[in-house]
């Protein structure tokens, strides 16, 4: 390995170590080889995830994420040089023969991002986490088993289903970060059928509808989770560890889901936590 790639792979560690914790500490749990494509993928998705904090207006974020775009497209101005996370990307790609289009998908999915349009409903978000959280499980299971391609439905199978489960964990997790920002990743219609109001959830008000809309989520999460965690064991062992997440939403699945909880507290879970919940979950994955 190069000096310049030595160093890209060390940027694309520390942003992933900072910007998401969870997926650095998943890769701790992978052979050294398959970890710094695993930690291009995850550095790819924080580059992408924090295009909203970046701008204050819409346009500037689109044409950020249609840069990327471009650059997996071929047609980016400069490529990927001096862009470490680029470089890594696209180097990835290349050592095991990646897909770009669902990395394309993950890039234009993240455009929901820039506007406070609600998410209507779950026929809306259930594709949305396929194109986000489900794209980077499938891509890392095709980094950790090549050679089982034979087994790409049944892979795409599951990371539906765990991408469901990890995004919903996700997004209840981040609701107090969400609603202050006015955005709303929860499906509305799940809101509105059990009486509450948009404004309710902005202004942090933590009312028996939203707490009734957050266990009907939840308990769809948790249907998804179960489905995935049934269909791993028939997956090569190889590929099972780019689903050791599925450990840290059933987790925190049920503490979000703890009837005093208050809904608008910031949720954390420590990296002692992270690293044993991940540790624990990897020797049943073999």
């Amino acid at each position: 390995m190069s000096g310049s790639g030595n160093s890209d792979a060390a940027f694309c560690a520390a942003l992933v170590r900072e910007a998401d914790f969870e997926r650095y500490a998943a890769s701790l749990f992978v052979a050294p080889a398959q970890r710094r494509p695993l930690l291009a993928l995850a550095a790819f998705n924080a580059e992408i995830v924090r295009v909203r904090g970046q701008v204050s207006q819409p346009l500037p974020g689109e044409m950020r994420l249609q840069w990327w775009s471009d650059l997996l497209a071929g047609s980016a101005h400069g490529g990927a040089e001096g862009n470490p996370v680029a470089a890594e990307l696209m180097q990835a790609i290349a050592a095991y023969a990646l897909p770009v289009e669902p990395l394309v998908r993950l890039t234009e999915a993240h455009i929901f991002d820039l506007y406070n349009d609600p998410m209507p409903d779950w026929t809306v978000l259930e594709p949305h986490l396929a194109d986000t959280e489900a794209t980077l499980l499938t891509l890392g299971a095709r980094v950790l088993g090549q050679g089982a391609d034979q087994h790409a439905d049944a892979i795409d199978h599951v990371a539906r289903h765990a991408g469901v489960a990890i995004g919903i964990a996700r997004i209840v997790a981040r609701l107090s970060y969400d609603s202050a920002r006015r955005q709303l990743y929860l499906p509305n219609d799940v809101l509105l059928r059990h009486g509450c109001e948009l404004e309710q959830v902005f202004s942090g008000q933590a009312v028996p509808a939203l707490r009734a809309a957050l266990a009907e989520v939840i308990g769809e999460a948790r249907k998804h989770l179960d489905q995935a965690q049934a269909e791993l064991g028939d997956l090569p062992a190889a590929v099972r560890p780019a689903f050791l997440a599925l450990a840290l939403a059933r987790h925190d699945l049920d503490r979000l889901s703890a009837p005093e909880r208050d809904p608008f507290t910031p949720f954390d879970r420590s990296r002692l936590s992270t690293l044993w919940t991940l540790w624990r979950a990897s020797r049943s994955f073999r």
